[in-house]
């Protein structure tokens, strides 16, 4: 039975994974400052600690036969946080795991370093351009694994958005509007193409990367959805799911915008640069490496990935309506748009 190292395992990925892993017959260990707070937890070996703490590093990785790197701080954490979790922790991590012999470090990037490209769709050999602290410290945090790819197997993962059973963050916005009979804004004139990816589709990528031969698998792909609409017409799909008939407003992009940044100035707004710069452009990458050498094959398309996630949403309610907080798993604090929202 292979061992398996999850850092991140109490988050939003982190916990879809191990259910996967689970299923799969896999001996899982985590890795997360946050407790883990789910039933699974008799089923899988916890340790408690930062991935910025040496000790607590080599604890989880000895002995262990792959390493999952799904920890992260996201933008809404202080870049002092970002640049030491996604920078620091990963190079404890994979100097870790050469040390310690791991078989294969497979690192959890994100689409966050192209920044906001103007052509697509987006191939693993485009520009990498960070937007903002997170996307800086995500490409830097690629550079520590690519310093010891010839020594260990590191692939790399760059996923679109992904959503899906236990996610919360931004896409709450959505879900909680819908739920409340509410229409729902977005930015631009709505015809722009926005690929999103579900979970279970990002798990299955990752476990392939644990599967298929290393000269496969030793390299960098784009994980998306393999059928996606223009964002009007996937959020509407959430809507129609609701049974209100409520539409997806549009609104101009610049006002809107600087509308924003006022508001994340300010700090009353959980929408930050990376999320409404890109949400009226075009954004989707090309999933055709990932299909061709690792094997595969996108199940949800983001109309049913979005569905799905309202679908947990509505059924798990009253376990997370009063919470907020900065992570996926939460639902963000809306701030100045609940307001807005009463107009709509």
């Amino acid at each position: 039975m292979k061992k398996v190292l999850v850092t991140g395992g109490s988050g939003f990925l982190g916990i879809n994974l191990v259910r996967y892993l689970l299923k799969k017959n896999y001996k899982v260990t985590v890795l997360d400052f946050a407790d883990f707070n789910y039933k699974e937890k008799s089923k899988i070996k916890f340790i408690k600690g930062d991935i910025r703490n040496k000790d607590a590093v080599s604890k989880a990785v000895k002995n262990q036969d792959v390493v999952i790197h799904t920890a992260a701080a996201l933008p809404l954490y202080s870049k002092k946080d970002i640049f030491s979790t996604d920078i620091k922790g990963t190079r404890l991590l994979i100097e870790s795991a050469v040390k310690h012999k791991i078989e294969r470090f497979i690192h959890i990037s994100s689409t966050a370093v192209y920044g906001i490209p103007k052509k697509h769709p987006i191939y693993e050999t485009d520009k990498l351009v960070g937007v903002g602290a997170y996307g800086i410290a995500k490409i830097k945090a690629e550079e520590e694994c690519l310093k010891y790819r010839e020594e260990l197997c590191v692939p790399i993962l760059r996923p679109k958005s992904f959503i899906g059973p236990e996610r919360l963050g931004v896409f709450a916005l959505l879900f909680d509007w819908a739920k409340d009979k509410k229409n729902f804004p977005l930015l631009g004139k709505g015809k722009n193409r926005y690929q999103l990816l579900d979970v279970e589709d990002l798990c299955q990528s990752i476990h392939l990367c644990m599967t298929k031969p290393k000269n496969k698998v030793n390299d960098t792909f784009n994980i998306g959805a393999e059928k996606f609409t223009t964002i009007k017409e996937d959020f509407q799909a959430v809507l129609d799911k609701a049974g209100h008939k409520k539409r997806i407003i549009m609104f101009p992009a610049a006002p809107a915008v600087l509308f924003l940044k006022i508001l994340e100035f300010f700090k009353v707004s959980p929408l930050y640069e990376w999320v409404y710069e890109t949400a009226y452009r075009d954004s989707f990458v090309s999933i055709d490496k990932a299909k061709k050498q690792l094997g595969y094959k996108p199940k949800y398309s983001n109309k049913e990935a979005l569905i799905r996630n309202y679908e947990w949403y509505l059924d798990n309610l009253k376990s997370f309506e009063k919470q907020s907080g900065v992570s996926h798993r939460v639902p963000w604090n809306q701030g100045f748009l609940r307001i807005i929202k009463k107009f709509f």
